[in-house]
């Protein structure tokens, strides 16, 4: 589904509470003109909802939110949320950066031991500038705000249980 689709799309589940989780943030400095509405939506969302504790680790660039996100799990926290962008250029380090990063983070998340923490995927990976700022409070939203709405989600899941 593209985003202007999940946009416009009819059916969004209730955010849950914060109320007693401990969520950390992990924010790329490398396009901080991006990275930072993006981590100022995640942390509205989480005051909002009420979040005991909001950590935030800075870390150069994308690659090293792989680390960061690692060390805030193995601290106990409730929730990781990865926050990057990685806008392509001319070489192929866009590519080895973003699968780095997303096999990286994918294995973080899929890990339950010691801790099931969620580890949130709010790295955007666009062609151009512009695709990046309209995700980063333009046109197509807050996807920082988004990604904190996910790791909620994830916290406090609301099973169904029938047809």
């Amino acid at each position: 589904m593209s985003t202007i689709d999940h946009i416009k799309a009819s059916y969004h589940s209730e955010v849950p509470s914060a109320e007693g989780l401990r969520v950390a943030i992990a924010v790329a400095e490398w396009n901080s003109n991006i990275t930072e509405p993006l981590y100022l939506g995640a942390v509205e969302v989480l005051r909002r909802q009420g979040a005991a504790e909001i950590c935030t680790m800075r870390v150069p660039g994308a690659f090293e939110l792989i680390n960061a996100s690692a060390r805030l799990k193995a601290e106990g926290y409730d929730a990781i949320i990865a926050i990057g962008c990685v806008v392509r250029g001319d070489t192929p380090h866009f590519d080895y950066i973003c699968q780095g990063v997303t096999q990286g983070l994918a294995l973080l998340n899929a890990e339950t031991k010691p801790s099931a923490a969620p580890v949130i995927f709010g790295v955007l990976t666009t062609e151009t500038m512009a695709q990046a700022e309209d995700r980063a409070g333009g046109k197509l939203g807050n996807k920082g705000a988004e990604a904190a709405e996910t790791a909620l989600k994830m916290c406090r899941p609301i099973c169904v249980i029938g047809k």
